[in-house]
């Protein structure tokens, strides 16, 4: 199983929702999304087995796969979706309020570079009520990126770590996002990101604003940001149609493709062992 299977917990959840064990899933043989992706479903250069399954959250990443001459796809709706059923709601939910606000990140192989003061006084000239930022842990652990939001009187928060090589994995990271998002009233980043899409299936209203900033060694193969504004143009701006990014929501989650327990233990051929 690859290890990026493990990122945020993915497949500790849709273990738990096929109804094995949460801290110690079985095996999944193939490759998992693990965040939203305007490609074929991962990075450009990510590297895979021969003959290995490829699960996507939806259709978009698997046609453009195929256009590839890529195979072995099957679509089964985002983790964070299946998350959703198996942490409903309280019957009464708490009123929502202000902006829960995310940062473009980086990762462990590269910092992003950007006006963080614009960003900050264009947000403070935007958002109708309070602000809570969230952090990526990449720029949460850098004072000097934590530092100018704290300073801004934000509340900064952020969810913990993915992990890597099955080590360090916060399994708990998409539980702490979900409920996060379920407080406020609006989800805002400065680029179109899983984040926003997250916001959007739990109820938050989106915009996407303000500098997109940079990061080292971005691969501009699939189109970047040029590409985003093309394909996407409803996701994008301080107030968007919420009809709208609900209808694209529901498809770049892939809520259509999601499958019931049964189902999906058997497409994972995940079965008690004796």
């Amino acid at each position: 199983m690859h290890h990026h299977n493990h990122y945020y917990g993915q497949t500790h959840i849709l273990s738990r929702y096929a109804g094995f064990d949460f801290d110690h899933p079985p095996r999944l043989r193939g490759y998992l999304q693990h965040g939203w992706n305007i490609g074929c479903g991962w990075n450009p250069v990510h590297e895979f087995y021969d003959g290995a399954w490829r699960f996507t959250w939806s259709d978009a990443p698997r046609r453009r796969g195929h256009a590839l001459g890529r195979r072995n796809y099957h679509s089964i709706g985002a983790p964070f979706l299946y998350l959703m059923e198996l942490e409903p709601e309280p019957e009464e939910p708490v009123e929502r309020e202000g902006t829960l606000w995310f940062l473009f990140h980086g990762w462990e192989g590269g910092k992003i570079h950007g006006d963080h003061q614009r960003l900050i006084d264009e947000i403070r000239e935007t958002e109708p009520g309070p602000v809570t930022f969230s952090l990526y842990y990449t720029e949460y652990d850098r004072p000097e990126v934590r530092g100018f939001y704290e300073d801004a009187g934000f509340r900064v928060v952020s969810f913990g770590r993915r992990g890597f090589s099955y080590e360090g994995t916060d399994r708990r990271f998409l539980f702490k996002q979900l409920a996060e998002l379920r407080k406020h009233k609006r989800v805002a980043a400065n680029r179109l990101s899983t984040a926003i899409f997250y916001g959007v299936a739990a109820g938050c209203e989106p915009a996407v604003y303000g500098d997109p900033m940079e990061m080292d060694g971005e691969n501009p193969l699939f189109g970047g940001q040029s590409r985003i504004e093309r394909l996407w143009p409803e996701m994008l701006g301080k107030t968007v149609d919420l009809e709208a990014a609900r209808a694209t929501t529901d498809l770049e989650l892939g809520k259509p493709w999601m499958m019931p327990p049964a189902e999906l233990r058997s497409l994972f051929d995940w079965r008690e062992r004796v």
